[in-house]
């Protein structure tokens, strides 16, 4: 699934996939896998997107707002974020982003983020 994932990124980066293109794989079964915990094994390269199934959780370890540590659950983030609510499924798009030299907590859509210092990665979410 990696594989799969790293190909559609790469031709994504070049815009060379439509929103229809991806949701057509999506629906097929071919792009999404299941969110990992965190994001602490796929933080290479910076620039890498990964579209992942995640379930949001309400209470864990999140580290910043709108990017986040990358050991930041990803459940939690994504509830945070606003992408999904606790104890709902969505699919997401999650990219690894340059570290930041700090990272600014907040609390949204019911769940707290904390403050941190510099992390050695990151990522963003977005919607599908």
């Amino acid at each position: 699934m990696k594989a799969v994932q790293e190909l559609v990124a790469y031709f994504d980066r070049k815009g060379a996939l439509s929103k229809a293109q991806i949701h057509k794989l999506l629906d097929q079964g071919l792009l999404a896998a299941e969110a990992p915990q965190n994001m602490l094994g796929l933080i290479d390269p910076v620039g890498a997107s990964y579209y992942f199934r995640v379930r949001g959780e309400a209470e864990g370890p999140l580290w910043g707002t709108d990017t986040y540590t990358g050991d930041s659950h990803l459940g939690i983030a994504a509830v945070h974020a606003g992408l999904v609510k606790v104890g709902e499924s969505a699919v997401i798009k999650v990219t690894v982003v340059p570290p930041l030299n700090s990272y600014q907590g907040s609390v949204r859509n019911g769940v707290m983020s904390h403050d941190f210092a510099r992390y050695g990665s990151a990522y963003t979410l977005s919607a599908i």
